[in-house]
């Protein structure tokens, strides 16, 4: 149950909000709709992702892949509904974003990959693990400016994901909307 209201003042800046957020994605966003309790904060927060979908230096399977780590590390369940779903959106297989939880033990996922969900977890621990070898390691696969990228989409998940946790904030239905791989039906 969330420990946010959901149901937050119906402003008009609220309601052309939900309105774009309808559009895109079908129906209201939780994190939207607590969110709405303070405009200032959900404003700036709106801003900050429409940016971010600006970002284009790093492979959205990377992207993907690294949010879901630190979605999965938090244990935020609502992130890991959305970003499955969004990270279906992007061509990323299903197979590999089910598979981050146990990554480690996975053969699917290329070297590249596999340092990135590491570089995701080590960010997201509490304090941070990154080492200078896993950034060295990062390097032979990007550029300085997809590190920077990797770096603050991870940073970026994690204030989602902290923010969705901590209010109490669960799935909303979405992975129910990915495509089914053929055969699995």
């Amino acid at each position: 149950m969330a420990r946010i209201s959901l149901d937050p003042p119906r402003t008009r800046t609220y309601r052309l909000g939900t309105w774009l957020t309808r559009k895109k994605f079908g129906k209201e966003l939780d994190p939207g709709r607590a969110m709405g309790h303070h405009m200032g904060v959900s404003t700036a927060y709106g801003i900050l992702e429409a940016q971010v979908l600006r970002w284009k230096a790093l492979p959205h399977r990377l992207k993907d892949l690294a949010c879901m780590a630190a979605a999965v590390r938090i244990g935020c369940s609502w992130c890991v509904d959305f970003g499955t779903w969004d990270a279906n959106m992007h061509g990323t297989p299903l197979e590999k974003i089910e598979a981050v939880p146990h990554w480690r033990d996975s053969e699917l996922f290329e070297e590249d990959e596999r340092l990135v969900l590491e570089y995701a977890e080590a960010m997201t621990a509490d304090p941070p693990e990154v080492t200078d070898e896993l950034t060295e390691a990062l390097r032979r696969h990007l550029t300085e400016k997809q590190l920077v990228e990797l770096t603050m989409i991870v940073a970026l998940e994690n204030l989602r994901s902290r923010f969705n946790a901590a209010a109490g904030l669960t799935g909303q239905g979405f992975k129910d909307r990915c495509e089914i791989p053929a055969g699995d039906a």
